[in-house]
């Protein structure tokens, strides 16, 4: 089979050499791809949001598969042009994209079906938006009603930086259109769960639960980034946990979906919370999420190809998904100054990766058959182990032996994993 994944980043690069390991994937192309993905599949400069350019290819190449991973790549509809065109693709339409692209709808959503999440209300005008912040008080978050490379939302501690996030967005057009439309909800406490959940429209298959770090700096401090690692499984996922997930949050998405007529089929990401009420539903992303991906695939046993073409022809009910028990942890070797400036164009050596260990690059591009920084995010470490414990030494080790100027890495990913293990 020839197979087309379209994006460019960590997450496609641990889809891509997982989907390799089936022997039916003969050729993989990746639109736009990078530098380390180059090593495992064929890349072409289209980006992956120019969907005319994603559709000539995908004819020029007689491609018989797409996986279409990115948010704004969905969100623009490349899944229903390809679909159009005759090629069968893993990810949701425009129209169920939408669970992600518009934070009002997924709240609305969540407010009609009676799925738990924290108490929100929806603005237009900036004047109303800082009139609630005052009223409600802090902590608050600020959330972009529409995508904003994962960082349009402010979790603020104060009502000054509340305000301050409403002006950024609604008068000083931080995010574009994005931020035109805000939601602004209660803070919800509790320890964060990540869930990746396969779909065709009506069988749910969650994956290995996770849990992502988002802040840039040891001890959950410094800006909001896309993600700087993760762990699976996550200890907080108890098998009562996720029943309760099962019943009052994923069935009812996909039942809620399927009757708003938007049938969701793909990879649908539940940012949960466990609160002292049970988990609430904190967003929905409606893609594989990143750097969730890196620590979850290489605990599946089954066949990824197999799965995704099962999503695709409405056959999961009858597709085996299957997970090894171990544990694995991704720690993300950013460029320092990330995820504001920094500088690109250093050299990366590359260790060579034993049993059980996985280098997937993010933002690197290849000169001269060198790989040179080229993002914020460069790699992920990722290690497999039989413990979690184990698991996150061994991906910091790993990350040691990695090697590029200006690299920086949290020193800490899992350690609150560690310690619900222990308490």
């Amino acid at each position: 089979m020839k197979i087309l994944v379209v994006g460019g980043g960590g997450r496609e690069h641990a889809l891509i050499q997982k989907l390799r390991e089936d022997p039916r994937a003969e050729t993989v192309y990746a639109l736009p791809g990078n530098g380390g993905i180059g090593r495992d599949a064929v890349c072409a400069p289209i980006a992956a949001t120019d969907i005319p350019g994603i559709l000539a290819f995908a004819r020029e190449k007689a491609v018989d598969f797409a996986v279409v991973a990115p948010d704004d790549s969905l969100a623009m509809g490349a899944v229903d042009a390809l679909e159009a065109a005759g090629i069968p693709c893993f990810g949701p339409r425009q129209n169920a994209a939408l669970i992600e692209s518009s934070k009002a709808f997924a709240k609305e959503l969540m407010k009609k079906y009676g799925i738990p999440t924290a108490r929100f209300e929806t603005f237009t005008e900036p004047d109303a938006a800082l009139r609630y912040v005052q009223e409600q008080g802090a902590p608050i978050v600020v959330k972009a009603d529409g995508l904003a490379l994962g960082k349009g939302v402010t979790v603020a501690a104060t009502v000054e930086e509340a305000q301050a996030a409403v002006r950024d967005c609604m008068e000083g057009g931080k995010f574009g259109a994005a931020g035109e439309k805000l939601v602004i909800e209660e803070c919800l406490i509790g320890p964060e769960i990540s869930v990746l959940a396969l779909t065709d429209g009506e069988t749910v298959v969650p994956m290995v639960s996770s849990m992502d770090h988002k802040r840039a700096l040891d001890g959950d401090r410094g800006l909001n980034t896309g993600g700087m690692g993760t762990v699976a499984p996550n200890p907080y996922y108890t098998p009562q946990v996720a029943a309760r997930c099962m019943e009052e949050i994923f069935l009812p998405t996909i039942r809620a979906m399927k009757a708003e007529g938007r049938p969701f089929k793909g990879c649908l990401y539940f940012g949960l919370m466990l609160t002292a009420e049970g988990p609430k539903v904190i967003e929905y992303n409606c893609r594989f999420g990143d750097p969730e991906t890196q620590v979850v695939l290489p605990l599946l046993e089954s066949s990824l190809l197999e799965i995704m073409l099962a999503v695709s022809q409405g056959r999961l009910s009858g597709t085996e998904v299957r997970f090894s028990g171990r544990s694995a942890c991704c720690v993300v070797l950013a460029s320092r100054g990330y995820p504001q400036h920094y500088e690109k164009g250093y050299p990366i050596t590359l260790p060579e990766t034993g049993p059980g260990e996985h280098i997937y690059i993010a933002g690197a591009a290849e000169k001269d058959g060198r790989l040179l920084t080229s993002g914020g995010r460069v790699l992920g470490a990722v290690a497999v182990a039989e413990t979690l414990p184990e698991a996150i030494d061994r991906a910091y080790a790993l990350a040691d032996r990695i090697h590029f100027d200006n690299a920086f890495c949290r020193r800490d990913i899992g350690a609150r994993a560690l310690a619900a293990l222990e308490g």
